[in-house]
C-alpha cells in the first residue's frame, strides 16, 4: 500500500489507501479505528476520512465487539455492509449463459440460466447483451444499487481491454465486450477466463487465500491452469490463462484441435478420458465399467472400487499433468498447488500421482515442502465473477467509483 508521504498522483495514493482498509476490514472485521491505522500503517486522521466516506457511502459499518481478554463494555469496531450493495455476475458456457445477482459478500440473491446456441443468426455480442437486458426487465425491482458486471468465459481473454479474441463453441473474433455493456448500462465491466477467475476466488477466499504463491491447475472439459504469484494474478491484466493443455506430452500422439500432436488435453481432457475408457473396454470385459453408463463420475467410483482398468487410465493422467506441474514447480516456485476437476472424485488416487511426479522431477528445494490439494470451490455458476468484482474492491478502482457515487 501507498503510505501518507509517499509521492505520487493524489488519486491514485486515495484509491490505494481505500482498497488497502477495505481489504483489511473484510478480512479483520470488526475491528477498531486504531487497529485499522496499525494494520494499514497509514495516520489515523487518513483512516478517519476514509472510514467517514465509507460509512457514508453504506460500505462499511460500526458495530459493537468484545476484545479478546477484556471484561470492560464492548468496543466499537468496523465490518463490511455488503447487503445494501449488489453486483451482476455472468457465466458463459458451452450453448449457455447463467446470469446472477449477488451482494458485495458474494452471497447470491437470484440466478438465471439462458439457452445460447453456438449458432444463431444474430452475433453473439448482441445475444448476450439481450439475455442482459432481459434479466434487467425480469429483476428491476431488485437492482438498486447496482456496482458493476462481471463475467467469465472460456477462450482467449484480454482483461484489460475487455475483448474477447476468441472462444470455443462460438464463432468471435476481438469482441468488444465490455465497451458495449460499460456503454450500455454505465456499469463498470469485469471480464476474465473462467479458469483465471476462479484461480483467483481460491486466493482471494478459498483454499489459497493464505498462499501469495500457487498454481491452479483445470482437469475437466479443457486443461488449463491459472497462477498466482506475489499475491497477483500472472499477466492478470492481459490474457491470464496459462495453456498447459497444448503442452506436448507425446511428440507422435493424436493430433490436438490446435495443430500440434500430443498435446496435455489429448490425454487429460474428460472427453480424452472417456474415449480411451471406450477403446480398452473392447479389449476387457471384465471391467466393472461395462455394467453401467460411461461417465467420469462412473470411471472415478469405479476406480475407488479397484476396478484396474478405471485405475490405470486415472493414474496415466496423473503422471502426465504431474509432469508438466515438476515443470511449472521450478519456474513458479509455489506454496501451494490446487487441482480443480471432476476428477477429484477419485483424488486419493489421482493426487499420489501427481505429487510423486513433483517430488522426482522438480528441484528438491522446491518440491519437498508442496502438497497438491483439491480445489474449496467448483468451476460452476456465477461464484467464479464474483473474484473480479472483490479484486476491484481491494485494488480501490472500483471502490472509488462508488465512494464517488
Amino acid at each position: 500500500m501507498i503510505a501518507d508521504n509517499q509521492p505520487g498522483h493524489i488519486d491514485q495514493i486515495k484509491q490505494t489507501n481505500a482498497g488497502a482498509v477495505y481489504r483489511l476490514i473484510d478480512r479483520f472485521g470488526p475491528i477498531s479505528r486504531i487497529d485499522l491505522s496499525k494494520k494499514a500503517q497509514l495516520a489515523p486522521a487518513s483512516i478517519t476520512k476514509i472510514v467517514r466516506e465509507m460509512l457514508e457511502a453504506h460500505l462499511v459499518k460500526e458495530t459493537e465487539y468484545q476484545e479478546p481478554g477484556s471484561r470492560g463494555r464492548p468496543a466499537i469496531g468496523l465490518v463490511l455492509d455488503t447487503e445494501a450493495w449488489h453486483f451482476l455476475s455472468v457465466r458463459i458456457g458451452h450453448g449457455d449463459i447463467t446470469i446472477a445477482l449477488r451482494d458485495l459478500s458474494s452471497k447470491l440473491v437470484v440466478e438465471q440460466r439462458f439457452e445460447l446456441p453456438s449458432t444463431a443468426p444474430e452475433p453473439l455480442l448482441q445475444r448476450i447483451i439481450q439475455q442482459i437486458d432481459q434479466f434487467f426487465i425480469t429483476y428491476q425491482e431488485r437492482l438498486e444499487r447496482l456496482t458493476a458486471i462481471a463475467i467469465t468465459l472460456p477462450g482467449r481473454v484480454d482483461g484489460q481491454s475487455g475483448i474477447v479474441q476468441r472462444m470455443p463453441f462460438y464463432q468471435v473474433s476481438d469482441m468488444p465486450l465490455a465497451t458495449e455493456l460499460e456503454h450500455r448500462t454505465g456499469l463498470p465491466v469485469y471480464i476474465q477466463h473462467d479458469i483465471c477467475a476462479w484461480t483467483m476466488a481460491e486466493s482471494l477466499f478459498g483454499a489459497s487465500r493464505d498462499a501469495s504463491d500457487v498454481i491452479q491447475v483445470v482437469i475437466d472439459h479443457h486443461v488449463g491452469a491459472g497462477v498466482i504469484t506475489g499475491g497477483k494474478l500472472l499477466h492478470g491484466g492481459r490474457s491470464a490463462l496459462v495453456e498447459i493443455g497444448h503442452t506436448q506430452v507425446d511428440p507422435w500422439g493424436k493430433l490436438c484441435y490446435c495443430g500440434n500432436h500430443g498435446c496435455l488435453e489429448t490425454v487429460a481432457s474428460t472427453e480424452s478420458m472417456l474415449e480411451l475408457a471406450r477403446q480398452r473396454m473392447q479389449a476387457s470385459m471384465s471391467t466393472s465399467l461395462h455394467n453401467q453408463p460411461l461417465s467420469i463420475e462412473t470411471l472415478c467410483d469405479a476406480a475407488m472400487e479397484g476396478d484396474q482398468l478405471a485405475r490405470d487410465i486415472i493414474t496415466g493422467v496423473g503422471g502426465s499433468i504431474g509432469r508438466i506441474l515438476a515443470i511449472m514447480v521450478n519456474l513458479f516456485h509455489p506454496q501451494k498447488i490446487l487441482i480443480g476437476s471432476p476428477l477429484n472424485r477419485a483424488h486419493s488416487i489421482l493426487f499420489p500421482v501427481i505429487n510423486s511426479c513433483i517430488q522426482q522431477q522438480s528441484l528438491p528445494d522446491y518440491g519437498a515442502s508442496l502438497s497438491v490439494e483439491p480445489t474449496e470451490f467448483i468451476n460452476q455458476g456465477t461464484m467464479p465473477g464474483a473474484a473480479l468484482v472483490k479484486d476491484a474492491l481491494y485494488n480501490g478502482s472500483l471502490l472509488i467509483k462508488l465512494l464517488q457515487g
